[in-house]
């Protein structure tokens, strides 16, 4: 197979071929033929839960919108559209997506089957707007969840890792359009969020604190306010102690600002403001790694204090961490289900070797937490211990076996963490 790494160059695919169906009949008949397959998004997960030893089925060619219900305030879309396409087809209708995560250029399939997410105390991830979804199963046939479905199994479905069969169509909830500005300020004092956790990241519609780990601070905070919101302190030049930024930021200290979404407060569509990069930017490969944890908000400073302890191991191999708050959800294998959730992200410099010794330490040091690690990112927890923090996973388990019996959609990475019970 020609192109068999993941986007960020640190992964190798072991499967022998790659199909590039262009509907979803071809879908159907590539499933029901094959033995083992997978299908592959925009290959931003950073291990192996994309991954086949036989056949890899590319979704790049299903990206188009199908249906914009304006009675339900409904979209259908293909499910290999990126979301910063779906983005711009909505706002020229009046419409918008809840939530973005910070990149625009992954596919709506790969995100909401991993629960990738934002940021913002009253958004859930991603996965949370699906209301119903087609799923091609292990025989070939076509299997609609949904919300409007007795059965309840929607919630066990959309994060569904992979292991379902191949998402071809998904419906999100969509809201009106809305205008947004972005507020950047500097070097934030950790010990901040001690008493006031809650009025920073309730300041804005989405916050991110970015840190090296270098010092006890954050290096930068970044506020994304609805202009509905808008409030004079949007103007404030001191924020809990954080400085308004003099010049345009990128969230990685020393790298340009040019690819960032807007800053300064200047207005702007919410979809050219909830990412931090511009979707006519194509981000680089193959010069980062990415781990993320999540842990109940009620322990985020603790969490964040344990990891400042052993930041100097740390910030040697880190180009950046991230911090961000997502609302809880009802969704079987979410990190986020049933806690309102912090996210603790990292993005290493590109040395597995240096990253590999960190990471059990920054997860023994979050353990007492119970943090939960993103499932398209890189970790070490043992899976005995990942199984224990998700009390759906037997459920989730018989859900697999529902669509697919014979493991045609099973991997190594589903086997290692999702284990009994499935092929």
């Amino acid at each position: 197979m020609e192109n068999n790494r993941n986007w960020a160059g640190n992964y190798k695919y072991s499967a022998s071929e790659l199909h590039v169906p262009e509907n979803v009949e071809q879908i159907q008949e590539l499933v029901a033929r094959s033995s083992r397959i997978k299908a592959l998004g925009t290959r931003h997960s950073f291990n192996g839960i994309a991954d086949c030893t036989e056949s890899l089925l590319s979704l790049h060619k299903l990206n188009r919108v199908i249906e914009l219900d304006h009675k339900r305030n409904k979209v259908t879309v293909e499910a290999g559209i990126r979301y910063g396409d779906l983005c711009d087809y909505l706002y020229g209708c009046g419409y918008a997506l809840h939530n973005l995560a910070s990149l625009p250029h992954i596919t709506i399939a790969g995100a909401c089957s991993t629960a990738t997410h934002g940021s913002g105390d009253r958004n859930g991830n991603l996965a949370t707007a699906v209301h119903s979804m087609e799923v091609v199963k292990a025989d070939g046939e076509r299997v609609v969840f949904s919300r409007d479905q007795q059965d309840g199994l929607l919630v066990g479905a959309v994060v569904g890792l992979g292991g379902l069969g191949v998402i071809t169509q998904i419906t999100l909830d969509v809201i009106p359009a809305f205008q947004m500005s972005q507020y950047v300020f500097d070097n934030l004092p950790l010990a901040q969020l001690n008493d006031h956790f809650d009025d920073i990241f309730s300041s804005a519609y989405s916050v991110s604190l970015f840190t090296d780990w270098k010092t006890d601070a954050f290096n930068q905070v970044w506020l994304k306010r609805k202009i509905s919101d808008y409030y004079l302190a949007g103007e404030e030049s001191e924020f809990y102690g954080a400085m308004h930024a003099s010049v345009h930021r990128h969230p990685v200290p020393g790298h340009s600002a040019e690819n960032c979404s807007e800053q300064f407060g200047i207005p702007g569509p919410w979809h050219e403001r909830l990412p931090h990069f511009r979707m006519d930017f194509t981000p680089s490969a193959g010069e980062e790694l990415q781990s993320e944890y999540f842990v109940p908000r009620h322990y985020a400073y603790q969490a964040l204090c344990a990891i400042d302890r052993i930041r100097d191991y740390i910030s040697p191999h880190l180009y950046v961490s991230e911090i961000r708050t997502i609302a809880e959800d009802n969704l079987w294998m979410s990190p986020c289900y049933k806690q309102d959730s912090v996210a603790i992200h990292f993005t290493w410099k590109a040395d597995w070797i240096a990253v590999r010794k960190i990471l059990p330490l920054i997860e023994e040091q979050i353990a007492p937490f119970r943090a939960r690690p993103h499932w398209g990112k890189l970790f070490a927890m043992p899976p005995i211990h990942l199984q224990s923090l998700y009390e759906k996973l037997p459920y989730f388990q018989q859900l697999l076996l529902q669509c697919d019996p014979q493991g045609k959609f099973c991997n190594a990475f589903l086997k290692k963490y999702i284990k009994d019970g499935y092929l």
